[in-house]
């Protein structure tokens, strides 16, 4: 009998079900508002740091394991439940509090744009007036999530190529809202002021592209770097952009500025090098993807780093806790 007992509590199915009633009851014992964080990768981490940093409750689930198991080791002022599930199924959303009456938002930040669809998607239909703020990064998902009324739908690439126009354009503005949506107790940050002239821009994908509308709106002469030469604009130079033949090929001595957008960081860091020792004067802008690369950038001295997962939280905040800024903002 001790044998079978003891068989039973090792059984992964067991275990599996005493975690999610165990998470369940935490979350049907909440008594203050919280939000649904689905993902807790780069972004979602970050995101709950910050709100709990505002003393602001959570609730946060995601498929990979070892993810919830380093977030139970955080050592946090206040219990947030966790548990390790696919936010695709219905149940484990309603296991998470979508339906419970403090919950006050779902925020769907995982690395599948076809889970967050999933998650927006259930959240509207089982809460329809309930805040639902999604993360997507291509026009078809943010087309299918405005179809059906998302409240706000984030696209880091945008957000950046927007704030960096803003930054050229009005950089007193863009300053402002830095300071009003920066983190309490932190030092402010400080203006940023791009120079007007040519710029170079390495990589047009989906970032590239939006740093190419937003500074050609506001009339900046661009000369666009990618390998591809189905994905090159009329134009273009092909070639990788860490070559400094490439380099010279687009202008860069001639150039103020320069945006190196691929999706691989050692190449955007090597492109940036190149570019300085060619033109010392140069506005740099580098995108990192990963932030276990923090240290590398920081020392590679760039004037802008684009980081998906700190302009997704970056725009959410200010949604969470001043929702009237963007429109204070636009007056």
């Amino acid at each position: 009998a001790i044998g079978s007992i003891l068989a039973i509590v090792q059984d992964p199915a067991f275990r599996r079900v005493v975690q999610e009633q165990r998470f369940t009851r935490r979350v049907r014992r909440l008594t203050s508002p919280f939000y649904l964080v689905c993902g807790y990768g780069e972004t979602g981490s970050l995101l709950v740091s910050a709100l709990h940093r505002r003393n602001i409750q959570s609730v946060v689930i995601d498929i990979d394991s070892e993810r919830i198991n380093r977030l139970e080791l955080e050592d946090f002022d206040f219990d947030i439940p966790c548990l390790s599930c696919d936010a695709r199924e219905v149940k484990h959303l309603q296991e998470a509090g979508i339906e419970h009456p403090c919950c006050i938002g779902v925020i769907a930040l995982t690395d599948n744009e076809d889970v967050n669809v999933k998650i927006a998607i259930t959240s509207k239909l089982l809460r329809p007036q309930l805040k639902v703020i999604c993360r997507a990064e291509n026009r078809s998902t943010a087309a299918n999530l405005a179809s059906f009324n998302t409240d706000h739908i984030i696209d880091p690439f945008t957000i950046f190529a927007d704030h960096l126009a803003m930054a050229l354009r009005a950089p007193s503005v863009h300053l402002l809202y830095k300071w009003l949506i920066s983190v309490p107790n932190l030092p402010l940050p400080t203006a940023i002021r791009p120079p007007r002239g040519a710029w170079v821009v390495c990589g047009f994908g989906r970032f590239g592209r939006a740093v190419h509308r937003y500074l050609g709106f506001e009339g900046i002469d661009l000369k666009v770097i990618e390998p591809d030469i189905d994905q090159a604009p009329d134009g273009a130079i092909i070639g990788r952009g860490t070559e400094a033949v490439t380099l010279r090929e687009a202008g860069i001595e001639k150039a103020v500025g320069i945006v190196a957008g691929t999706d691989i960081d050692i190449n955007n860091l090597s492109i940036v090098m190149t570019a300085r020792e060619q033109n010392p004067d140069l506005f740099l802008v580098a995108r990192q993807n990963r932030r276990s690369n923090d240290p590398i950038f920081q020392a590679a001295d760039l004037d802008l780093i684009m980081q998906a997962s700190r302009i997704i939280v970056w725009r959410i905040l200010p949604l969470l806790m001043t929702p009237l800024l963007g429109r204070f903002l636009r007056n």
